[in-house]
């Protein structure tokens, strides 16, 4: 078994529910191989009983009835019992409920939406099960999970049926930096890792292909570019079962946001719509999936969200597959495709830019520590943008943190071979002179970068801090402040 990294907070939050005097049920939502049944696994180890059951993976084929049985069989294995046919859900989950009565127990449904989305009467049978059986064992822990957050949000989360039931969601997002370097040993360097987190992001499962003593090239030409590769036919499970809809609209919104974040009605021109008809709807399920992150401006007098707002895509994998994989993946399956370099991939470089830019967004809480901001004292925070008007030029910030002590943090994030040099002075300069600074407001530029920055750069006084990427990756800060 693969060791336990990271999770310590959610881990945490899950033992509090065992703190509690009565039963607790629980949802836990996130992308495919985020480390879900894993974390789970880990939670099971302060109860004196676990019981798993999960769903049949989704197949065109697979019926409820399908679904029905192999819970059945489940049962029979769980509890060291004869198999019994139930002919229904009720008779099934009243067979598991006579024996998690009394004790320490945790019961989990693993990928509940496989096995209950065929079935329209399942979730009612749960609803019923839990209020007149497993509710009344006050050291029961129940914990439903899956990928298909959007189904679970509709189904669960909304429902009026299950209002006052759950006791706790967690949706479990990609393992941040200072967890992905435990992965590595420290000989490593940060760009070689840097390289691999941008094809992998924080996803635990896809860390876990790699092997360290291999450079970054190879290891990625092993899980992309290798016809048998695990991350080839990623993509099509990852999108098995997963939406609400069958539609192609959901991949055609992941390639328009390929080369940057846009606004829905820039979406709609790239699929060629006249109207944004339910491309909206199509972005929300995105979103819960954790594909997809909306990032609202705000205005910088009042520190309020305005209406402007762009949708990023925030999955490296995602984002690799569509740029590099799915192009060349005849090639790979016929074990053709001969990866000269990863330089020399189109547009390398503005790729590793988005996905580096991913990568330190998404451990942003670890970035405010090294830059000293206490989180009590943001006011707002995202990467930002403003539109071009006769007032004013438009600009775009990697990312942007607005305090209540009137300090804008204008970040810069860089991803280069070679150190940052001195262009970055004057590009920073124009940024900040298009965003314009309302009264009583101070700027402090911001430089996060992986391989250094030349001695201009340095001498320049420029900044009021310089991340090395390398401390996002470890649990002390050593930015340097001026």
């Amino acid at each position: 078994m693969a060791r336990f990294i990271g999770r310590q907070r959610e881990l945490a939050h899950l033992l509090e529910t065992t703190r509690k005097s009565s039963a607790s049920f629980v949802v836990v939502r996130g992308r495919r191989r985020v480390g879900k049944s894993r974390l789970i696994e880990e939670f099971s180890r302060h109860f004196d009983h676990y019981c798993v059951f999960t769903g049949l993976a989704p197949d065109k084929n697979t019926t409820a009835a399908d679904q029905l049985k192999e819970f059945s069989r489940q049962i029979a294995r769980q509890f060291k019992i004869a198999r019994a046919l139930y002919e229904d859900w009720s008779d099934a989950f009243w067979a598991v409920a006579e024996r998690v009565q009394s004790g320490q127990v945790l019961l989990f449904f693993d990928e509940i939406s496989w096995m209950g989305s065929k079935d329209p009467t399942f979730l009612a049978k749960i609803k019923d099960v839990w209020d007149r059986r497993l509710k009344h064992n006050d050291r029961l822990v129940f914990v439903v999970c899956g990928s298909a957050s959007s189904w679970i949000e509709e189904n669960l989360l909304s429902s009026t049926a299950f209002v006052g039931r759950i006791s706790y969601t967690l949706t479990l997002e990609p393992l941040p930096l200072v967890d992905c370097d435990r992965f590595w040993p420290d000989i490593i360097s940060a760009y070689e890792k840097f390289k691999v987190l941008s094809v992998t992001g924080g996803v635990p499962k896809y860390l876990e292909e790699i092997d360290p003593r291999q450079p970054a090239e190879d290891n990625i030409k092993r899980l992309c570019f290798t016809r048998g590769g695990s991350l080839v036919e990623e993509f099509d499970l990852i999108f098995s079962d997963l939406f609400l809809r069958d539609s192609d609209d959901y991949r055609l919104i992941l390639e328009a946001l390929c080369a940057g974040a846009k606004e829905v009605g820039e979406i709609a021109d790239f699929l060629q719509r006249g109207t944004a008809g339910r491309i909206p709807e199509y972005l929300r399920e995105l979103e819960l999936a954790g594909f997809v992150a909306r990032d609202f401006t705000w205005n910088l007098r009042t520190g309020e969200d305005g209406k402007l707002s762009r949708f990023r895509l925030r999955d490296n994998y995602l984002r690799f597959y569509l740029k590099y994989i799915q192009k060349n993946r005849h090639k790979i399956e016929r074990d053709s495709f001969a990866l000269k370099s990863l330089g020399s991939l189109p547009e390398w470089s503005a790729m590793m830019g988005l996905q580096f830019e991913n990568l330190v967004l998404n451990s942003r809480g670890q970035l405010h520590e090294l830059l000293r901001i206490d989180p009590q004292d943001i006011i707002n925070e995202n990467p930002f943008y403003q539109r071009k008007t006769r007032r004013h030029a438009g600009c775009q910030i990697d990312y942007l943190v607005q305090t209540r002590f009137g300090s804008l943090y204008v970040c810069e994030i860089r991803f280069s071979k070679d150190p940052v040099g001195s262009t970055v002075l004057t590009e920073m300069k124009t940024k900040l002179a298009a965003l314009g600074r309302p009264r009583g407001i101070s700027y402090r530029p911001v430089l996060i970068h992986v391989n250094g920055v030349t001695t201009d750069v340095m001498d320049s006084n420029y900044f009021a801090a310089i991340v090395d990427a390398q401390e996002l990756l470890q649990a002390k800060s050593q930015t340097s402040m001026f």
